[in-house]
């Protein structure tokens, strides 16, 4: 194995925290990178990592030697791609994770489209709305609606969506049709959730006096973008979704739009990655068409 190559592995033990995850992410026995990292190890002839029983951590030495050791790895890839052509064939793993919200009515329909420009790139795709550790996970890349959180990712906003207040038409018959933001007040939503703190998102709404937000009470609360939408068709409650979500439900009368003259402001789609000096280029190329499909929908 050479320097390179143990280089990568020690990166991907420092990032994940753990031998056993690590491999996971690289596809490698847990032997094999244990035994790169100790080869390392005495080639350098210092400790790098300090192996514990519920984490591995970097050493002194290995603090002062990742940020070299990245740096020197992406060195080396960008050396490599210099003379690549424009259209070479990408290769390797690609593991993203995209919101329910996107993937049943934009992005699944049309991965064909990736997979066809990239036959070699093996897609690893998990759907979820939930906050993930994008390192110790081995993910690639994620796709989330609404602004970048500051963190130690790299946030990229690629595009807004347009967004829909509405209910099911049997909901509405039960509670009636509100006609002002104050009739709210006596409506019941079906609330959505992301991430650790279990807080609904509020629902907001775009009025001449600025924006104003509103957390509904709730008949039942979700962090699932498909069960938020079908918990709106069930006439639960009402619910504030991407467009492109339920714009089929909306045309066939499931689903009618509610205050349709105080349109919810645009959400923000984010894509977020590691930081890394480099981006391989099958993420970068992913993230490229996801951008495409997003404004390509428009506002």
């Amino acid at each position: 194995m050479d320097f390179a190559q143990k280089l990568r592995i020690f990166v991907a033990v420092a990032e994940a925290g753990s031998f056993a995850r690590a491999a996971t992410a690289l596809g490698m026995s847990r032997p094999g990178v244990t035994n790169a990292v100790a080869g390392l190890e005495t080639e350098l002839g210092v400790r790098l990592l300090q192996r514990t029983t519920r984490r591995t951590r970097l050493t002194g030495e290995g603090e002062a030697f990742i940020d070299r050791a990245v740096t020197l790895l992406a060195d080396v890839a960008e050396a490599k791609a210099m003379f690549a052509p424009p259209d070479s064939v990408l290769r390797g793993r690609l593991r993203v994770d995209i919101p329910t919200a996107l993937a049943r009515p934009l992005i699944i329909p049309r991965l064909g489209e990736f997979t066809a420009r990239h036959p070699e790139v093996e897609l690893v795709l998990g759907v979820g709305d939930l906050d993930m550790d994008l390192v110790s996970e081995g993910v690639d890349c994620v796709v989330r609606l609404g602004e970048f959180p500051a963190s130690s990712l790299v946030g990229r906003s690629i595009g807004r969506l347009r967004m829909v207040t509405c209910a099911a038409p049997s909901y509405l018959e039960r509670q009636g049709v509100p006609m002002s933001l104050d009739d709210l007040a006596t409506h019941r939503a079906v609330n959505f959730h992301s991430g650790r703190t279990r807080r609904a998102i509020p629902f907001e709404f775009e009025t001449d006096d600025g924006r104003r937000s509103f957390t509904l009470r709730s008949t039942v609360t979700v962090n699932s973008g498909d069960a938020y939408v079908e918990c709106g068709l069930l006439g639960l409650g009402i619910i504030q979704p991407p467009w492109v979500g339920v714009s089929g439900f909306m045309e066939a009368g499931r689903l009618v739009e509610v205050l349709p003259n105080l349109a919810p402001p645009l959400k923000p789609v984010s894509v977020l990655y590691p930081h890394r000096r480099h981006v391989p280029p099958q993420v970068r190329a992913f993230i490229d068409w996801v951008e495409t499909l997003v404004r390509s929908i428009g506002a």
